[in-house]
């Protein structure tokens, strides 16, 4: 398994090896030692494998778009992956004393790749699915807690993401979120 940087603070890509045959194929999908060695030498972070508590997954249909979400209070580190189909994962900083504060950064996640997204807390997290069906997973180091929740309207013009695609279906939720300037502000 390979880990790379991101041009965000302390988020990492961890690359598997997928091993394909005619079969199918086989893939590591979390490994503690990898885990550990790569927060430990890539972050200023001090999550550790050990801190995840819970696992959930979403299936989403074609155009769904899901965030922008984030935790307030200390916030929540997570790992994400896209067990089936595709979808742009896309991360925003709101971690006001780091240098990439206010910055998005997107990677398209799938089930041929198998990519892991390390979300570190402080940032928002939305994806896009881009094909028919998508299966997101997510290992979350703390018990969800629905009074911390935060959100941003998906398409906050200050925040300028460039989806690749167009949504069809938005939560209620998602789309009466606040700005981003909102957020910022302490509304």
């Amino acid at each position: 398994m390979r880990v790379q940087t991101t041009p965000l603070r302390d988020v990492l890509l961890f690359l598997p090896t997928p091993h394909r045959d005619d079969r199918g194929f086989f893939t590591r999908t979390f490994d503690t030692e990898i885990f550990d060695a790569a927060i430990a030498e890539h972050t200023t972070l001090s999550t550790r494998a050990a801190d995840f508590r819970q696992d959930s997954q979403s299936r989403s249909a074609a155009g769904v778009l899901r965030g922008l979400h984030g935790r307030g209070g200390r916030g929540e580190a997570k790992l994400v992956r896209c067990a089936r189909g595709a979808v742009q994962d896309v991360l925003v900083d709101t971690r006001t004393e780091s240098p990439t504060f206010g910055e998005w950064f997107d990677v398209v996640l799938d089930d041929v790749e198998c990519a892991h997204l390390f979300v570190p807390p402080g940032f928002l997290h939305g994806f896009l699915t881009l094909g028919e069906t998508a299966d997101v997973c997510y290992r979350i180091d703390r018990p969800h807690e629905p009074s911390e929740d935060v959100g941003v309207r998906w398409d906050d013009a200050d925040l300028a993401i460039r989806w690749r695609g167009t949504p069809n279906i938005v939560s209620d939720r998602d789309a009466a979120a606040r700005s981003w300037r909102d957020l910022v502000a302490g509304g």
